[in-house]
């Protein structure tokens, strides 16, 4: 029980003497009861307690105590009663922190007043203390194990690229208990600053190497690829089997726009939203109406320059981008929750956690006809960012969805799983983003053979011709991509040139 102060307790006592019976005064208590409040106090660093129980205390008691305490960096500490011999009560001291270790001490017990209190010296802290000395815990910092690219080579280096260091800086943040490992750090015993003698010792761990899944030669194509942009644009690339973030490429550097940025995704939705229509039954083949314009709840939609194309195949209407097509589609065919459910499928409102920071994709739900045919195309409130996008391309490629990452999966929580598209959409889609770069919107730009993709143009901002920024996301092979380039305009005339410059130095090597 926790004592606020010691108060004289004079105990009466008979003695039988000669001629009658005398009374005498008994000291209350015992040395290992009063040992044991001070060590249960000192535990709880109640330092006005203990100076209630000691003799002797010194002015500075409490700072003494502090001090000891942090001179120390303990995290912990525990002190219990391993012995009495008379008026000397032995204890044990196990202290935490960069140091764990033990010794054992004494407290010197004497009658005053009545009770028995500690009589206070400084070894009552530690056995080697005198007058004039002190402990102190010196640490040396373990060094830093490296960050590496997927080949093993270190990018945690000056010489690595700039979007490289940016993506290193979140994993050290990150990652730092693993890289930095466990410093080494000794107790001295210190007579003013002349160490006298080393109480114990905690030998440094190294850190863990941190292997990422950067491919340094997909990285500098993509960053090459972004040279002659005078706009800032981001390219971010995956490995679709994988889900293996390859390249991260940002122009300028300073925010990570591929990871971070929140865009309305124009066109490049459309996969999306042709996944969901063929997953209720179209297919690419079946033919649809493609008018320039479009009155949908009320509000008119338009194709890109007014282009009427009659009616076409659907493989056609999403090789040309008709916006009338899907914005009417979405509306007679599958409505605000059907292609919210779809959405999701491709990772839109759920988590996103790649090893970095990274927003999440954003599906709101629609409010009408024609917040939803504004949805279908990308625009109105859906927003997204290259990494996400470049995911939803990967999934076409591989067949599913799955989570992005940047370090290995063991690192990572297991919010978002894989999820494996229908074989109809994978089918379908496998049809209709080949035709974008071989008869579509991408058709006048050089890409390798084996393209896949799909063009974007998002329009953001008010006015009778707002400002838009450019998108392509594609695939090729075992490689997903996505393209942007903020305030752009046309994503066939800005973005779609810089993923085929991307590929074609790619397959040249």
């Amino acid at each position: 029980m926790k004592r606020k102060g010691l108060v004289a307790v004079a105990v009466l006592v008979p003695v039988v003497a000669a001629g009658g019976t005398a009374w005498a005064l008994r000291t209350q208590g015992s040395p290992r009861e009063t040992a044991q409040e001070f060590l249960a106090a000192w535990s709880r660093q109640d330092y006005p307690a203990m100076r209630a129980l000691t003799v002797d205390a010194p002015d500075d008691f409490d700072q003494r105590y502090r001090r000891f305490r942090t001179d120390l960096k303990l995290s912990g500490a525990g002190f219990e009663v391993t012995g009495t011999s008379e008026s000397r009560v032995a204890f044990h001291a196990s202290l935490r922190g960069p140091v764990n270790w033990a010794y054992d001490g004494a407290l010197q017990l004497v009658e005053h007043d009545r009770s028995w209190r500690v009589k206070w010296t400084p070894a009552a802290l530690h056995p080697r203390l005198t007058t004039g000395t002190r402990l102190r815990t010196v640490q040396v910092k373990a060094e830093q194990a490296p960050v590496l690219a997927a080949d093993g080579t270190r990018i945690d280096t000056a010489s690595a690229p700039g979007s490289v260091q940016q993506l290193v800086e979140g994993l050290r943040k990150r990652y730092d208990s693993r890289l930095t490992g466990a410093s080494s750090a000794r107790v001295e015993l210190l007579r003013g600053s002349e160490r006298i003698a080393t109480l114990a010792t905690a030998d440094a761990k190294a850190g863990t190497e941190l292997r990422t899944t950067i491919d340094l030669r997909v990285h500098r194509a993509a960053a090459k690829a972004l040279e002659s942009v005078d706009k800032p644009a981001s390219l971010v690339a995956l490995r679709p089997s994988t889900g293996e973030i390859l390249a991260v490429a940002n122009k300028p550097g300073g925010f990570n726009r591929a990871l971070l940025g929140h865009y309305p995704p124009g066109s490049t939705f459309k996969v999306v939203t042709a996944s969901a229509l063929v997953a209720d039954g179209m297919t690419a083949g079946e033919r649809v109406a493609c008018p320039a314009e479009q009155n949908i709840g009320g509000f008119p939609f338009h194709n890109a320059g007014f282009k009427d194309y009659g009616t076409i195949p659907l493989r056609e209407a999403f090789a040309h981008s008709c916006n009338t097509t899907f914005g009417r589609l979405s509306v007679d065919r599958l409505g605000g929750r059907r292609l919210a459910d779809v959405a999701r499928s491709f990772g839109f409102d759920g988590p996103v956690d790649p090893g970095v920071p990274a927003v999440r994709a954003r599906f709101p739900d629609t409010r009408d006809d024609t917040d939803l045919a504004s949805a279908s195309i990308g625009q109105g409130r859906v927003l997204t960012s290259p990494l996400n996008m470049a995911t939803v391309a990967a999934a076409i490629a591989d067949g599913s969805w799955r989570p992005p990452r940047l370090v290995e999966t063991g690192l990572l929580p297991q919010a978002a799983q894989p999820r494996k598209l229908e074989p109809a959409v994978v089918r379908a889609l496998r049809t209709l983003m080949p035709a974008v770069v071989v008869e579509g919107t991408a058709s006048a730009v050089s890409f390798p053979a084996g393209t896949a993709g799909k063009t974007g143009t998002a329009e953001y901002g008010t006015g009778k011709e707002p400002p838009s920024h450019a998108w392509f996301i594609g695939y090729r092979g075992d490689l997903a991509f996505s393209v942007i380039v903020e305030g752009g305009g046309a994503g066939s005339k800005v973005a779609a040139p810089i993923a085929g410059r991307f590929l074609q130095a790619l397959s040249r090597r």
